[in-house]
């Protein structure tokens, strides 16, 4: 009986998650953002102030793009096309601190300004950079997606591995999300994401990693033992609903978590 309830419980937790994932219909309701549109606005986030950069968005919405697209297919984007300003040195530190920081500003004020409809939250999710990674932007799109997507998110800015592992033992998340900018970091991943799950007030925790590294080479995410990945907050928002639902069938939150 052990041995039929083990194998019911890995194809119910780890193969049919992973079949899931892997059919998750890609999003093709928004076609790409023009590659010059994103150059442009992150021209733009090292030239002028939040405000102004905040009145181009308000632009953008107005002739018809959603909260969304303008998070996942221009902010975002810039926010890379930054970092890569830095990395080619064609920028330093302080001018690209200071255009994601504006960046950042203007998707929190369309979160206030755009809160869209808020929905009362039947998931909860944690969202990270890497320990050691400085780049928090995407924790950031990701956090008002899911938000708008209906889950309960709480975002770790710039925790240390140990403040993370205490967030994810004291409080129930259905889904762990670490961003990962610099593929120096994925050395010490794969310890990271077992810690979470020895740790994690939820015993079937769901993880996922994301960032550029992971758009590279997407296989990479099983190899550092997360459950799944995705190019965007959008997508990933649709794989940690196919992720977590198989979870729960598993898993009563009043009695299986961790004592």
């Amino acid at each position: 009986m052990r041995s039929a309830r083990s194998l019911s419980q890995l194809i119910e937790c780890e193969i049919i998650p992973r079949l899931m994932v892997a059919h998750v219909a890609p999003v093709i309701d928004h076609p790409p953002a023009d590659p010059a549109d994103v150059i442009a606005l992150a021209d733009l986030a090292l030239q002028v102030e939040a405000d102004e950069l905040l009145s181009r968005a308000e632009s953008l919405l107005a002739d018809g793009m959603t909260v969304e697209g303008l998070m996942v297919d221009l902010l975002g984007p810039a926010a890379r096309t930054l970092g890569e300003y830095w990395e080619s040195d064609r920028c330093d530190f302080v001018d690209v601190t200071m255009g994601l920081w504006r960046l950042q500003e203007v998707v929190h004020e369309l979160g206030v300004r755009q809160p869209g409809a808020r929905h009362l939250p039947t998931r909860r999710a944690l969202f990270a950079p890497m320990p050691g990674d400085q780049h928090g932007f995407g924790t950031l799109v990701l956090a008002e997606v899911f938000t708008r997507g209906g889950w309960s998110v709480e975002r770790a800015g710039d925790a240390s591995t140990r403040s993370l592992m205490a967030t994810a033992a004291g409080e129930w998340f259905d889904l762990v999300g670490l961003t990962v900018s610099c593929d120096c970091h994925t050395a010490t991943l794969p310890s990271v994401i077992s810690g979470l799950r020895g740790v994690s007030h939820n015993p079937a925790v769901r993880v996922m990693v994301g960032g550029r590294v992971f758009a590279d080479n997407p296989a990479l995410a099983t190899t550092v033992g997360a459950d799944g990945t995705a190019n965007d907050a959008r997508e990933a928002l649709l794989v940690a609903a196919a992720l977590v639902a198989p979870a729960d069938t598993m898993i009563d939150r009043g009695t299986s978590s961790r004592g």
